[in-house]
């Protein structure tokens, strides 16, 4: 299973403030445009985040719900995408060094025809987009940090 993953200079404690914040998540995931609503609650077991994707003026509206959450190590969600189906996507967090977290992102097809695809295949689909929105979470991370 491909994982993207990326470093970024601060405890996972402040990472994980800045994955859960759902206000943030259209700053940073390839595709989605827009929040429209998150949950109260939020990142609670069975909480939503309401958001659209694609490219104005062609914008398609759904639901990212929390399957699991293990502050500041683990978050995993179940992102629908319309009629195509939905993705099981797995963040874990952990100090590598002092003050240095990784974070790694899996995605898999869990609904709809996507799932059909071999996981390898879904690797190659999936890799290079997470490792984007990897990249630009960190960036947002970084951000954070030195605005504190």
């Amino acid at each position: 299973m491909l994982t993207a993953e990326v470093t970024v200079p601060v405890r996972p404690e402040r990472a994980f403030a800045t994955l859960a914040d759902g206000w943030l998540y259209a700053s940073w995931v390839v595709g989605a445009s827009h929040i429209g609503e998150v949950d109260p609650g939020w990142p609670a077991v069975g909480s939503r985040i309401h958001y659209r994707f694609g490219l104005w003026p062609v914008l398609i509206s759904d639901t990212t719900v929390v399957r699991a959450i293990d502050p500041p190590h683990r978050l995993e969600l179940e992102a629908r995408l319309w009629s195509v189906g939905s993705a099981w996507i797995s963040f874990t967090l952990a100090e590598k060094s002092a003050g240095h977290t990784t974070i790694r992102m899996v995605e898999r097809a869990v609904r709809g025809p996507a799932q059909l695809i071999p996981g390898p295949a879904q690797d190659l689909i999936f890799s290079v987009r997470n490792q984007e929105s990897l990249d630009r979470l960190a960036a947002v991370i970084r951000a954070r940090s030195q605005n504190d």
